[in-house]
């Protein structure tokens, strides 16, 4: 592990935010929080440590977030109790590096947590034992240990799907359809195989499907790849699939009108193709016939990504846990729920490499081509999903919960319907990544950072600051802290959802040479600016008819940033303007008109602040010098 000031620490959050190494703690936090974090440095494999800067918190009043430093009144207090905790808390003594240092005249505290080696990990809280009581870092937070993760640290080869069934039979327990269905799905991969030259005892051998100390007993894999219905409800009643028919885009949303529910049980290679067909069954079914086309193309959901989906979920779940697949069916999507969180970091999903809890089961998929290889199902989903103008899946995992939630949209993005819809915020000048984000928000309810990231393929900090750009024109609300922050619909498209049509948000003026003369009518045309201009006296309306007029004459890319300037200058020689007046006015995003304009505006004292003993004044706005005089 690098060595790093806290300085260094400090900037480096403010341009990336916490990461898998760095953790900010504002001094506050209770001695739990900061232990788990040192738990969580102390035992991930191959990360090195991390750093955990106290003293340092994230400030959400303001319009863009940033991390502040909050004084630490007593360090030495602090590092005395801490080194104390660390001696005593854990399995075996940890001893953290503990440095006071000064940010910008605050004093704050550096950690260093080194890694501890492999032969003595897991360290764990000892009042709480093991699983529970350890800690992994994952991404930027700490996560409760599993019983998967105790394999990992103590170096266990063997996998779960090698478990043996005691008392299970081959010659009464195996399903010969599914044997049939792996060698005629082998042969069309490889006709040449050896193992289609087995017989079933030797192919179930080859596979690891048998229990390695009795030839004639099934171990997991053999079990619910090849076991038949009978011997899945005797040994494990709850291994199944259950396919969920939800009336509307929430969990009962009309208690009148319950679900319907197939459950569903067999072996894995002929159970996907019973779900993949009741599934499209179900689905709505839709042709494309190009205007001078002869053939027509099939729309909607495409069968491989929803084959790739089911068997992602069968492949990668956890068999420790007692609990079937739900997929549900919604109006406007599907929801794929497995047992399991996924090993694979969520940052990393759609990279190559895999990994996987139940590598004998996964073999088997991939060798039959039902799974892609390499770790691409993913990948390979969203690219399908694009191809059919249909948004990429969306994952959440979640490890504290011990599951795995796919999502698969059926609403076509980006659709005649949708263009005419996002029409009304062309002012905003919105990317197609918040295009989509909006639309998402508009059929889910919510969204957050993780899925933003998934659906637009970008990192976090670009995902927070596309997300935070909508809040700031008010067409998203922000919720929850911290890690748990989300998003719905603001004022803006609340409106929009709940009240159908809405007008666009800013009607600009068409032609401004037709304008009335008389200055009485004037406030009307006005009227479909988002401020109140009514009480301007009428030479200050003419000069703001004047100002409209330059607005509309800009070019798309502004190569020229005096004249910007000079019009935002001239607005706040009228009146006091707020940031999001002047954004919505100009048909600039609030955030690129503060760091390129107002900032450096106020800086050479072009302008002034309305409110200038609070700067994070909910109602700052910002005017020039002459009319701060003026209005003294």
């Amino acid at each position: 592990m690098n060595e790093y000031s806290a300085l260094e620490l400090f900037q480096l959050l403010n341009q990336q935010d916490e990461c898998d190494w760095i953790e900010a703690k504002g001094g506050h936090e209770s001695s739990r929080s900061v232990m788990e974090t040192v738990c969580a440095f102390s035992n991930e494999p191959g990360l090195g440590g991390g750093y955990i800067l106290l003293g340092v918190a994230e400030e959400n009043s303001s319009l863009f977030p940033e991390y502040k430093t909050n004084h630490i009144s007593d360090p030495d207090k602090f590092q005395r109790d801490f080194v104390s905790r660390c001696s005593t808390m854990f399995n075996i003594p940890l001893r953290p590096k503990v440095t006071v240092e000064k940010i910008n005249g605050d004093t704050v505290i550096k950690i260093l947590v080194h890694e501890v080696p492999h032969n003595q990990k897991p360290i764990f809280f000892k009042s709480e034992g093991l699983p529970k009581g350890a800690y992994r870092r994952i991404a930027s937070t700490d996560q409760h240990c599993t019983e998967d993760d105790l394999h990992i640290f103590y170096a266990d080869t063997t996998s779960y799907d090698q478990n043996p069934i005691n008392g299970s039979s081959i010659s009464q327990d195996l399903d010969e359809t599914a044997l049939k269905k792996y060698r005629s799905l082998r042969e069309k991969v490889n006709p040449f195989a050896e193992e289609l030259s087995y017989d079933d005892n030797e192919l179930l051998q080859a596979l690891g499907c048998l229990n390695r100390e009795n030839k004639n007993e099934l171990n997991l894999s053999g079990l619910v790849l090849f076991g038949n219905s009978k011997a899945l409800r005797s040994f494990y009643p709850m291994l199944r699939i259950d396919y969920i028919r939800v009336p509307g885009n929430t969990w009962i949303q009309d208690p009148d009108e319950r679900f319907t529910t197939i459950d569903m049980r067999g072996p894995l290679l002929t159970l996907i193709y019973r779900l993949m067909d009741a599934i499209n069954a179900d689905l709505p079914k839709g042709f494309l016939l190009p205007d001078d086309g002869l053939q027509a193309t099939p729309t909607g959901l495409p069968t491989k990504a929803l084959r790739e989906a089911i068997v992602n979920a069968v492949m990668h779940r956890s068999y420790r846990e007692h609990r079937p697949i739900q997929i549900i069916r919604y109006d406007n999507r599907i929801e794929i729920i497995n047992p399991g969180y996924s090993l694979k970091s969520e940052e990393r999903l759609g990279e190559p490499g895999s990994e996987t809890r139940n590598p004998f089961i996964a073999a088997v998929f991939h060798e039959t081509n039902l799974a892609e290889t390499k770790g691409s199902g993913i990948r390979a989903m969203r690219k399908l999903m694009t191809q059919a103008h249909l948004a990429p899946p969306t994952f959440d995992s979640d490890r504290s919960g011990n599951q795995f939630v796919m999502r698969l949209l059926l609403h076509h993005f980006l659709d005649e319907k949708d263009l005419v819809w996002l029409r009304q915020f062309e002012n905003f000048e919105l990317t197609d990544s918040q295009k989509q984000a909006l639309i998402f928000v508009r059929e889910i309810g919510a969204i957050d950072n993780q899925t933003y990231r998934q659906m637009s393929d970008c990192d976090s900090l670009k995902a927070s600051n596309e997300l935070r750009l909508l809040k700031s024109y008010n067409l998203l609300t922000v919720k929850g802290k911290g890690k748990a922050t989300y998003y719905v619909p603001g004022g803006i498209l609340h409106t929009d959802i709940t009240t159908s049509p809405i007008h666009p948000i800013i009607t600009p003026p068409q032609d401004l040479s037709a304008l009335p003369h008389d200055l009485s009518a004037l406030p009307n045309n006005l009227s479909a600016l988002p401020i109140d201009l009514s009480a301007l006296p009428q030479d200050s309306q003419i000069q703001l008819t004047k100002i409209l007029e330059k607005i509309t004459l800009l070019p798309q890319r502004i190569f020229d940033k005096t004249q910007i300037e000079h019009i935002i200058l001239e607005l706040c020689e009228l009146k006091a303007f707020r940031l999001s007046e002047l954004a919505k006015i100009i048909g600039k995003s609030e955030k690129y008109l503060f760091r390129e304009f107002i900032k450096p505006l106020i800086k050479n004292k072009s302008l002034k602040f309305l409110y200038p003993e609070m700067t994070n004044h909910p109602e700052q706005a910002y005017v020039t010098n002459q009319l701060s005089e003026n209005m003294k």
